[in-house]
């Protein structure tokens, strides 16, 4: 199967091509950066591409990371993913950026549970517990720091994510103390692809996957009505 998979949620813009028959990467990139997704995303797609040596309908299908993050980001990367899986004739498929963190680490430290935590900013966070075996322990959801802490009720936990040092630098003395940090800005595309390819796209599909509304709120009254109404 020939994966090719994009990450613009957060504060990278990356894209790969898997070959699951060959287990490995044919070819990758990731730039790290909090804005410019837009202009950088498909000049990157194109690039990978020609490093694989594949015409888009050689590829199976489209994997994309859809939240939770960036709303300027998500839309970039999930637009480009539905307009190349509409253009090749492919299934786009969604990949939540919590399990994606989640999976560069299950297993890793055994029977510890995995943390991934993504900066929600207010002093909140995306967060999301699975068991060493990826199993769910908490689903994934938008709390206060404080609130994220008290998963120190299941031990030793192995933090990953952009929020990871937040929950570590406030995480309770009297706690265990977890096992590893692993503050990364973005989820490893490596990681995206091999979801993609076990996802089934009749459930998950490549969709945003928002956990609380946009910051940003429309003006009760828009600006040339209110010019009119004090005219």
């Amino acid at each position: 199967m020939l994966i090719l998979a994009i990450d613009t949620a957060l504060e990278a813009c990356a894209a790969a091509v898997l070959d699951t028959d060959a287990g490995e990467l044919l070819a990758q990139e990731q730039l790290l950066m909090k804005r410019g997704h837009a202009e950088a995303l498909m000049p990157m797609i194109a690039r990978v591409m020609q490093s694989a040596n594949l015409s888009f309908t050689a590829l199976d299908r489209i994997a994309v990371t859809v939240g939770p993050g960036s709303f300027t980001g998500l839309r970039v990367g999930i637009s480009a993913a539905r307009g190349l899986a509409l253009a090749a004739k492919r299934p786009a498929v969604g990949l939540t950026t919590l399990s994606a963190y989640a999976a560069t680490v299950v297993g890793q430290s055994k029977s510890a549970p995995v943390i991934s935590a993504i900066d929600a900013r207010h002093d909140h966070v995306y967060f999301q517990i699975v068991a060493g075996d990826g199993s769910q322990l908490v689903r994934p959801g938008v709390v206060s720091v404080d609130e994220a802490i008290a998963a120190s009720q299941f031990g030793a936990p192995h933090l990953v994510g952009n929020a990871a040092n937040i929950l570590a630098d406030r995480w309770p003395k009297d706690a265990p103390q977890p096992v590893a940090v692993d503050a990364q800005p973005a989820p490893d595309i490596g990681w995206v692809a091999w979801l993609g390819a076990a996802a089934d796209p009749e459930t998950n599909p490549a969709r945003p996957f928002y956990l609380r509304a946009p910051d940003a709120k429309p003006a009760t009254q828009p600006p040339l009505a209110a010019q009119a109404a004090t005219s």
